[in-house]
Order: structure tokens, then C-alpha cells, then sequence
């Protein structure tokens, strides 16, 4: 059976946002929230308070669920709870031992993600990483068809890829025309999204089939992300970039992006974090930057 297309009009900041509440009601769980993840005693607490502001900014209807691990200070998760987050404490997962090297050291922490498909009390959640802001309201994902998986597809421009084939011959599938995919190496990869944003449906049949997933396939560099990847990949469904612009995508493709239009800046890129800004980090002086920091400027509304 062919997968259910996607109504255009989901993708439209005008369109108007479900009337469903985050109360249950009598033909089952009808709860919807955003949910971010936060380990350690480190600053990226600061990401997660400007994500719960930016939240209410765009006056989301929705409340934001921090997946927080044990090492989470009391004193974080106290500055959360002030600003309206529902702080629920998870346990640690960690992959298979092997001698993987991950493309960032604490990557290896991020299996820990997928504690948020048991999160059953909910019936549908989008997933932002703390380093994410949102600038225009995305309530209206929550309605996308359900049995998907949805995110915006990732680029392999950067360095941190270079342990692939994709980027040894310069193909990426922001521009699949640029550098085609040679034929002696078979067939193209499948797509590959970002999992810094994604839309899901909690489930105890996902989240136990994920764990089991988890003991017999070896970790790679990009950790949860790729394993992500492998386990939704007949389910995903691409959206557009506007709901996760990858400062990559910014920076490599900026044919493919309509500053205008975008709902959703991931600043994954190192030196970009709004919370630690003094302007002299690095990649400060990038083109990318910049214009997203003019963009930033324009009047608000």
C-alpha cells in the first residue's frame, strides 16, 4: 500500500491549528507535546529555557517535555519547571561497546533519545533538540497523517562526513544533480534526515523494538541519528527545511532556503549556540551567520 500523501496545507503556517486539547478524553490519548533531551550539569540547560520561550513566543498550545537524565542538577531542572517545562527523568541507554569512533565524543550519550518512545501518555510529540529556536508557530505538524516519520532531510557537505562515501565523492541529496551517484557503486542511499527535529507517535511496540534493535547493530559516528535512520527508514517522510534549518544547509545550499519562510534555526553549527553569543566565536565571520543574524533583526510582527 502506497503511504498516505500529506496534505499541502499542513505545511502552512496559516492553516489553522487543530482544535485537539492535551487532556484525554474518552476515545483514548489524545495528549500532544514538543519534547527536547538535556544530560549533564553543563549549560545546555540555557538552549532548553530559550526553546521553552520561543514556544510561548509563537504561543504554541502545546507544553514542552524535558527528557532529562539523572545527572541533570536540581537547580536545572528547577529553572525548567519556572519556565513551564514538564521535567521527566529518564534513564541512561548506551550501544553495544565496540571501538566506533563517534563524529562528536558526546554523541554517545544521545541513545538516551529513545527513552521518549515510551512516553505513551502522549499520542503524538515533536521532537527539538536544545539547541534549537523557534521563530513561527508549528502546532499544525501535529497533524500530519499519523504512522510516519517526519524530519528534513540532512546535508553531507560538512567535515564531520567525511568518513562517508557521499562525501569522499562530493554527492549530496540537497543537490542530487550537482555530483550524480556513480553506478559501479549501486544504488543511491536512501534518504537521511537530521534527527535534531522530528514528529513521531510515542508507542511501547516501537520503543521495545528499538532497544532490541539497539543489542545487535553496531553503533556508527552519527550514533542515534544513523541508527534513527536505519530503523525509520521505510517509514520517513521528508518535510521542508523551514521546520529545521541546518546552518549546513544554509551555508552549502542557500538556493534551497527561503530565509522568509523559516519556522526552525538548529544552530548545530560549533560557535553558533544563541546562548553562548559574544560574536567572536568561531565561524562568526561566515556568510551563513551573518545573514541569519540580519534575518534575525527584521521587525517582528
Amino acid at each position: 500500500m502506497a503511504p498516505p500523501e500529506v496534505p499541502a496545507d499542513v505545511f502552512q503556517a496559516t492553516r489553522k491549528v487543530s482544535t485537539l486539547t492535551t487532556t484525554t478524553t474518552t476515545t483514548g490519548c489524545s495528549k500532544r507535546a514538543f519534547v527536547t533531551f538535556l544530560a549533564g550539569n553543563g549549560d545546555y540547560f540555557k538552549g532548553v529555557v530559550g526553546l521553552a520561550k520561543g514556544l510561548r513566543k509563537v504561543k504554541s498550545e502545546y507544553p514542552l517535555v524535558v527528557a532529562i537524565l539523572p545527572d541533570v542538577p536540581e537547580e536545572h531542572r528547577e529553572i525548567l519547571r519556572s519556565q513551564g517545562c514538564i521535567v521527566h527523568q529518564i534513564e541512561p541507554i548506551y550501544p553495544p561497546e565496540n571501538q566506533i569512533k563517534f563524529a562528536m565524543a558526546y554523541y554517545v550519550i544521545n541513545y538516551s533519545k529513545l527513552r521518549i518512545w515510551n512516553f505513551e501518555e502522549y499520542s503524538k510529540m515533536i521532537y527539538l533538540d536544545a539547541d534549537i529556536q523557534v521563530f513561527e508557530n508549528i502546532d499544525h505538524l501535529f497533524d500530519t497523517p499519523d504512522g510516519y516519520f517526519y524530519a528534513v532531510m540532512d546535508c553531507f557537505c560538512e567535515k564531520t562526513w567525511s568518513h562517508s562515501p557521499q562525501y569522499t565523492i562530493g554527492y549530496c541529496q540537497q543537490c542530487p544533480d550537482k555530483v550524480s551517484w556513480p553506478a559501479d557503486m549501486g544504488s543511491p542511499p536512501p534518504l537521511y534526515f537530521n534527527a535534531g527535529m522530528f514528529v513521531f507517535e510515542p508507542s511501547r511496540l516501537t520503543y521495545d523494538g528499538l532497544l532490541q534493535t539497539l543489542k545487535v547493530v553496531p553503533p556508527t559516528p552519527f550514533a542515534e541519528q544513523d541508527f534513527l535512520n536505519m530503523f525509520f527508514q521505510k517509514k520517513y517522510k521528508p518535510i521542508p527545511n523551514i521546520y529545521n534549518l541546518v546552518l549546513a544547509n544554509l551555508w552549502r545550499h542557500p538556493e534551497n532556503v527561503q530565509l522568509d519562510q523559516v519556522n526552525v534555526v538548529h544552530y548545530c553549527a560549533a560557535g553558533s549556540k544563541p546562548w553562548r553569543y559574544t560574536g567572536k566565536e568561531a565561524n562568526m565571520d561566515r556568510e551563513d551567520i551573518n545573514s541569519l543574524r540580519s534575518w534575525r533583526r527584521r521587525p517582528v510582527d
